[in-house]
């Protein structure tokens, strides 16, 4: 199969298929096409291997954990929510 050097380019940079072939104006298929003669997985996976500083082959979660509250700003949330009950009522 010939692959156009355009789209290949693309497909090494990381893009997807539709993005692709909405920049080329190609179909989404012929860029899969193109992936898979060139023995490339999947553009989302690729992209997340590529953002690893040291790939391992995990998927990274794209949301950051969860930060704890201190007491102290807890204290002071569960205040403020008190105190805006209390107005309201």
């Amino acid at each position: 199969m010939k692959i156009r050097a355009d789209i290949a380019e693309l497909i090494r940079e990381g893009h997807t298929n539709a993005s692709i072939a909405h920049r080329l104006g190609c179909d989404p298929a012929t860029v899969g096409r193109a992936r898979h003669a060139l023995h490339l997985p999947p553009a989302d996976r690729l992209g997340r291997l590529y953002a690893e500083a040291l790939p391992t082959g995990r998927v990274l979660g794209d949301k950051p954990g969860r930060v704890q509250t201190s007491p102290a700003q807890a204290a002071a949330n569960r205040r403020a929510l008190l105190a805006a009950l209390a107005e309201a009522a």
